[in-house]
């Protein structure tokens, strides 16, 4: 879908594939842990004269572990464990099934962090997913297609201390999912690292973000033994999170999203502040056209609500913006109108 004036920015799904989505959130958001990597098998080990048993799987591609289960006389765990594994291949099989129908599905390595990070309760203490893939999720849940330039970045963010039983290490929990990632050295000499990224140019980076009034700041996350970097107007963004999925590899993980009139708000003033990026400043400001034609059109969300409680300069920038909204938005009047009362009032 190429994007421009006179385009229509999104596509709604069929009722039918809708639905299809909305069960497999249902069931993923009560399932609890969730099985890294693909669904597995069950496999009897007694060489030692005693039998074990383990689930056999690829954590990453091309590399098969064999993680313990229990002993060969446990029917419960046992029986427990095949019904983990027949749940994975399930939501693996019905995710495979929404990508061939144009959901937005991020890749494998990116499935295997948040994984790792639900499963170690991050998501349940307050973190949010932001960014390319919070706009991914969110098309997602409003049942509309639209073209989305793929992204190597997971951002992370929390507008407060995170509600952890003890605190976490964030190094450790991306380094157990047995991806090589290594610190992202500081923006200044000395400074702590506030992201973690694969080998290769275009190795998946996971970044740490917060708020802060100074673009780049480096702020201390005492909770997981780590620092984020500070972005503007954050408070704002994060206030009121949403639950949500993100469908990943095989896998639908459950997190928390912004809620999604704010996280349009932010975008249009992103593409403002972004005066050295063009290219990013304008995929910015496509994706907040682009959600909020899913709100206005899918929801009847009126937007000039969550504009109420922006910054005066947020706005400000915010306004600026608008005759670029206006060429993008020819095809969803319904919308314009939104925008233009809204920063009109």
């Amino acid at each position: 879908m190429v994007v421009g004036a006179g385009s229509s920015l999104y596509r709604a799904h069929e009722l039918a594939f809708r639905t299809q989505y909305a069960e497999l959130k249902e069931r993923c958001a009560s399932a609890g842990a969730l099985l890294p990597g693909t669904p597995g098998r069950l496999v009897l080990r007694d060489g030692t004269g005693h039998g074990y048993w383990y689930r056999g799987y690829y954590p990453v591609p091309g590399s098969e572990v064999e993680d313990f289960v229990c002993r060969a006389d446990d029917d419960d765990t046992l029986e427990d464990a095949r019904q983990r594994i027949e749940f994975a291949g399930w939501v693996m099989r019905q995710v495979r099934d929404l990508r061939k129908l144009q959901f937005q599905v991020a890749d494998k390595a990116a499935a295997r962090v948040l994984v790792e990070l639900h499963n170690t309760g991050l998501f349940a203490g307050g973190l949010v997913i932001v960014g390319t893939l919070g706009y991914m999720a969110w098309l997602n849940e409003l049942g509309a297609t639209a073209a989305v330039a793929r992204t190597q970045d997971i951002d992370l963010a929390r507008r407060q201390r995170l509600k952890l039983a003890a605190p976490l290490s964030f190094l450790q929990a991306v380094q157990a999912t047995k991806l090589k990632f290594v610190p992202v050295p500081g923006m200044s000499a000395g400074a702590p690292s506030t992201a973690v990224k694969r080998a290769g140019a275009e190795g998946l980076r996971v970044d740490v973000l917060t708020h802060g009034d100074v673009l780049g700041q480096v702020v201390a996350v005492p909770e997981l033994q780590w620092h984020a970097q500070a972005i503007p107007h954050y408070d704002y963004l994060l206030r009121e999170p949403r639950a949500g999925v993100v469908l990943a590899g095989g896998h639908c993980v459950p997190v928390n999203l912004p809620a999604p009139e704010r996280f349009v708000w932010h975008k249009v003033y992103s593409s403002a502040a972004r005066t050295g990026f063009p290219e990013k400043a304008q995929k910015d400001l496509v994706q907040a056209a682009t959600l909020a034609a899913a709100l206005v059109e899918h929801d009847d969300a009126p937007l000039s609500e969550a504009l109420g409680d922006a910054p005066a300069d947020m706005v400000a920038m915010v306004r600026t913006r608008l005759p670029a909204l206006r060429k993008l938005l020819l095809k969803h009047p319904q919308t314009l109108e939104q925008f233009e009362g809204a920063i009109a009032d």
